[in-house]
C-alpha cells in the first residue's frame, strides 16, 4: 500500500511564518534590491531646488523691496504655510546675544530694525528635500547584518527683517548639495544587542 505524507501546519504561527518565507523567496526572485526601504524628508514650498529658492531671494532688495512683494514672492505667512514669525524679542536674541555688543557694530538693517522695537518684525524660512535610500545585498539588510544607505538632497535657510513694512535686512544659507553615505555592521546580526536589552530587563 502506498503511503502518502502532507505538510501539516499545526498553528496559525506556523502558518504565518510559512507564508512569510514564500514571499520572502518570491520576493527575491523578483529583485531583492527594490525592496530595500526608502524614505524622503520634505518640507513643501513653492521652490523644487536650492538655486532656485536662492534666485527668489535675490529679487529682494532692502529698503526697497515691500511686504506687499514678499507675498507676491511667496515670502510671507499668508502665502507660504511655512514661514515663521519672529517678533522683536527672537530678533534680540539671533543678533544680539552678548548684550556687551555695541548696535553700531551691527549691520545697518539689523541695527535699523532693532531700533524700530515694536515696529520690527521678521521672517524665517527653512526648506529641505532630503532622500534616504538604503542599498546593497537584500539579505544583509533584512538580516541586520549590513545596512548601508545613500543620503542626497538639499537644505535652505532664509532670514529677512522688516521695519515699517519694508524690507531692511535678509540673510540667506544652507546647503545646495547634501550627498552622504552611512554603513552600519552588525556580526551578530538580528541578535546584534539582544544581551544588552536582557540585561536591562532584568533590572
Amino acid at each position: 500500500m502506498e503511503k502518502r505524507y502532507a505538510c501539516k501546519v499545526d498553528t496559525p504561527a506556523t502558518a504565518a511564518i510559512l507564508y512569510l518565507v514564500i514571499a520572502l523567496v518570491a520576493f527575491g526572485a523578483a529583485g531583492c534590491s527594490s525592496l530595500l526601504p526608502k524614505q524622503e524628508t520634505i518640507v513643501e514650498g513653492p521652490w523644487q531646488s536650492f538655486e532656485e529658492a536662492q534666485q527668489t531671494f535675490d529679487k529682494i532688495i532692502p529698503y526697497q523691496t515691500t511686504v506687499q512683494e514678499l507675498q507676491q514672492l511667496k515670502l510671507d505667512p499668508g502665502s507660504n504655510a511655512n514661514v515663521i514669525i519672529l517678533n522683536y524679542s527672537d530678533i534680540l536674541r539671533r543678533f544680539v546675544p552678548n548684550t556687551a555688543i555695541d548696535g553700531f557694530e551691527l549691520e545697518k538693517g539689523v541695527h535699523d530694525c532693532i531700533l524700530a522695537n515694536a515696529a520690527c518684525k521678521g521672517y524665517e524660512l527653512e526648506y529641505k528635500s532630503i532622500t534616504r535610500k538604503r542599498y546593497g545585498n537584500f539579505w544583509a539588510d533584512f538580516m541586520n547584518f549590513r545596512r548601508k544607505t545613500n543620503i542626497v538632497g538639499w537644505r535652505f535657510n532664509g532670514v529677512i527683517l522688516i521695519k515699517d513694512n519694508m524690507v531692511v535686512y535678509k540673510l540667506t544659507s544652507g546647503q545646495p548639495v547634501i550627498r552622504e553615505f552611512e554603513e552600519s555592521n552588525n556580526p551578530l546580526g538580528p541578535f546584534q544587542g539582544t544581551g544588552e536589552s536582557l540585561l536591562r530587563n532584568s533590572f
